[in-house]
């Protein structure tokens, strides 16, 4: 049973307006949140085969911080504010046993609302998907309809 991990980056900074989207990095509660979510990790045993990140400084810095030195991390330019139906798609196209897909909303959200059974972490975020927010989904197959949603860690709750 394949296992996805859905990961919005952490949380940005503003702090320059003359820096272009795709070139904000984290802010210092980002940084703070990673650390959380990298010790959540630890904990948890979650070591994902491949991680499949936005090219976005923030999602960038963000993969550094929570999976410091994983071997096989992919930079894709298209899960930069890729849609829900582009991240469906690429998840259908994924194989292995686990991946980490680091990215941003409105795509990231949607996705998970798209896949995720029914359920009470379901509703924790059916509203908003928050920064730094990490979902864990079993799907029967990469390209299953639906998965069950079997972890939701918010670095303000870590």
């Amino acid at each position: 049973m394949p296992t996805l991990y859905l990961l919005r980056h952490a949380k940005s900074s503003w702090d320059d307006p003359t820096l272009d989207d795709h070139d904000r990095p984290l802010a210092p509660r980002g940084r703070r949140s990673c650390d959380r979510l990298q010790r959540y990790c630890a904990e948890s045993g979650i070591k994902p085969d491949i991680v499949l990140c936005s090219t976005a400084t923030r999602a960038c810095e963000t993969v550094a911080l929570v999976v410091p030195g994983h071997p096989n991390v992919v930079f894709d330019s298209r899960l930069y504010l890729a849609s829900g139906e582009s991240l469906r798609a690429r998840i259908g196209g994924l194989s292995g046993a686990s991946v980490m897909l680091v990215g941003h909303n409105p795509g990231l959200h949607d996705v998970l609302l798209s896949l995720a059974d029914a359920s009470p972490l379901r509703d924790d975020i059916v509203e908003k998907l928050p920064t730094g927010a990490l979902a864990t989904l079993e799907l029967a197959a990469w390209n299953s309809p639906t998965a069950e949603l079997v972890a939701l860690a918010l670095p303000r709750n870590l």
